[in-house]
């Protein structure tokens, strides 16, 4: 079996040829997910609204499978959207930050948000996490639609993109794990200190409760490595 054969060249020949939105329109949690269960066959070729029918044309080109007309269950065919943020209505709460697969949104806590065009993919994920609904999005590409609103070179930057968001969440969860794990060792080292409480019983209690948090956070790093 050959990599442009096998499962797993094919998943990633798949991934090359989706436009990398990561919008999840697919069903799926991004595209590269989206492409495994293409290649095993456990989606169809025509769930992808950004790419749109020149997109299932591709997929049927790689997969061998016939074409197909998109599954409007997914959502439809259409012009390329960006965000904008109201400048008037954001508050600041950080939450579109969180979700943007490509982290085309800026800003801090309290502070207002603003949106780098090139880097956002119209994914529209940010619109339902906005407590103030100050996110709209305007068409960017006229009556283009699918890959004719979309690059390669726009699709290949996404996906760098997504990647880095990636490894950047993760860093940044093992971080606060890493200050969480050690502020409970600097309690449990002077629990008498750290509480209010001067009961042994009671200290007793809390310094199992504190060790048993220990050990489930010190067991599921050890079962990620």
């Amino acid at each position: 079996m050959t990599e442009q054969t096998s499962p797993g060249g094919l998943a990633e020949r798949i991934a090359s040829a989706l436009p990398q939105t990561q919008c999840t329109r697919c069903g799926y949690d991004d595209c590269a997910f989206y492409a495994q269960a293409v290649t095993c066959g456990a989606a169809g070729i025509n769930q992808c609204p950004p790419g749109g029918s020149e997109g299932i044309a591709r997929l049927a080109a790689l997969t061998g499978r016939p074409v197909e007309p998109l599954n409007a269950a997914n959502g439809s065919e259409g012009p390329r959207r960006v965000a904008f943020i109201d400048e008037a209505w954001c508050i600041g709460c950080t939450l579109c930050l969180v979700v943007c697969p490509t982290d085309a949104i800026i800003g801090t806590n309290k502070r207002m948000h603003g949106v780098v065009e090139p880097y956002c993919t119209g994914c529209e994920l940010c619109i339902p996490v906005c407590p103030v609904d100050c996110i709209e999005l305007e068409t960017v590409t006229g009556e283009h639609t699918g890959w004719a609103a979309w690059s390669p070179d726009q699709a290949a930057m996404a996906r760098d993109r997504y990647e880095f968001h990636r490894v950047r969440k993760a860093r940044d969860a093992t971080a606060h794990a890493d200050k969480l794990e050690k502020k409970a060792e600097m309690k449990l080292a002077d629990l008498a200190a750290h509480s209010q409480h001067t009961d042994p019983l009671i200290l007793d209690k809390k310094r199992l409760v504190i060790e048993a948090a220990l050990a489930r956070a010190r067991a599921k790093r050890a079962g990620g490595d």
